[in-house]
């Protein structure tokens, strides 16, 4: 590591030089980590906000170089790798700090490299106003890994769904909508003698259904972890006694936001799940677009999907959160608008569930 240039001297001639960096790892105040596969590009600054040191090391290079510094604060991005290594720094008196990664990327200066990464996460570390990520736990990231992988089930059966159609489509056989109807087609089809298919093709259907049927098996495994999970977890008793959250609803909010101690009031989790209108203010004119899509995806997705399955009988019943839903409709609100809305409704009640510890009561007043 390099600090501050001797000034250049006319009478030598000579070009300025970096002397090396006095100072060791007892000043650094903050350690900025870019975090890669095998290296990470490590900056640490002092109280003032100087460089003292800057390195790139290997994974247990970097665990073993913390382990011999004093306390500081630790800053990441969130990202792959993070939240482990967080875990290991915290528990050697370190606080953690993670961010995301938009939040990081306007304090990188000039070209972009792996140096100039950590040098931009320790810097926006320092900055009072940031936007930290909650360090989740371990058995958080196995819910999350769970979650993902069913995920990843269910597209991977979409698309062998969708190609099984278009083969048949091109033989002109023809499904009605649906999952099961087309299911149940297969396989009569694959039962009769006489079909319009050749034996070559109707054995590959045979194959694409079998495969269809493991996918089917791997899903229901994960959604029978899922129920089991809900069931022996008291947070999530709680959060499926909310209308439109199930059990994967449950498992993906403790997975994502733990207790919500993050977030200081309701609707902030409603902004954080992109549930809000995104903001396009100027000169004192205020102008309110579509929702802002930002933060966790899949988790506004499946709170979206329980609203819109919730949402007919909740307008049918006589609670207050049916009277605000059935206010909405009769004033002509897009069907749309008031699914969304109810999401992020929604996620407020997750909210007060998770803070408070309470399950929800259909005669509690909904706030608009």
């Amino acid at each position: 590591p390099y600090g501050m240039a001797r000034p250049f001297s006319p009478a030598s001639g000579m070009m300025p030089v970096l002397e090396k960096e006095r100072s060791g790892p007892m000043s650094i105040v903050i350690l900025g980590v870019d975090l890669g596969k095998n290296a990470c590009s490590v900056v640490g600054v002092d109280a003032a906000g100087a460089v003292i040191v800057r390195k790139s090391m290997r994974r247990q290079t970097l665990i073993d170089y913390v382990t011999k510094l004093p306390a500081c604060v630790i800053a990441m991005e969130a990202c792959c790798g993070a939240h482990n290594l967080g875990r290991l720094f915290a528990a050697q008196g370190h606080e953690i700090r993670l961010m995301s990664p938009e939040y990081v990327r306007p304090y990188v200066k000039a070209q972009k490299n792996d140096d100039r990464d950590a040098e931009g996460i320790a810097e926006a570390a320092s900055r009072p106003t940031m936007r930290f990520v909650e360090l989740k736990t371990q058995e958080q990231l196995d819910i999350q890994t769970l979650h993902r992988v069913r995920s990843r089930l269910v597209a991977e059966r979409t698309n062998l769904i969708n190609q099984l159609r278009a083969i048949l489509l091109e033989r002109g056989t023809i499904f009605p909508a649906g999952r099961r109807k087309l299911e149940l087609g297969i396989d009569a089809m694959l039962a009769a003698e006489d079909t319009a298919l050749s034996p070559r093709l109707k054995q590959l259907v045979g194959e694409l259904r079998a495969e269809w049927h493991e996918l089917d098996t791997k899903v229901e495994a994960l959604n029978g972890e899922f129920v089991e999970l809900a069931r022996n977890d008291a947070a999530a008793r709680r959060l499926t006694s909310i209308p439109g959250i199930g059990t994967l609803n449950a498992t993906a909010l403790i997975a994502a936001v733990g207790d919500a101690s993050s977030f200081a009031k309701a609707r902030d989790l409603g902004a954080w799940l992109g549930l809000v209108p995104r903001q396009h203010t100027t000169g004192g004119k205020p102008r309110l677009l579509g929702i802002s899509k930002r933060g966790n995806t899949y988790l506004r997705t499946l709170l979206i999907h329980g609203a819109r399955a919730a949402l007919p009988s909740l307008a049918r019943s006589e609670t207050p959160l049916g009277r605000w839903l059935t206010g909405m409709i009769e004033r002509g609100v897009h069907r749309n608008a008031i699914v969304v809305a109810l999401a992020n409704k929604l996620a407020r009640i997750a909210w007060a569930a998770l803070r408070k510890e309470v399950s929800f009561e259909r005669g509690y007043p909904a706030a608009a």
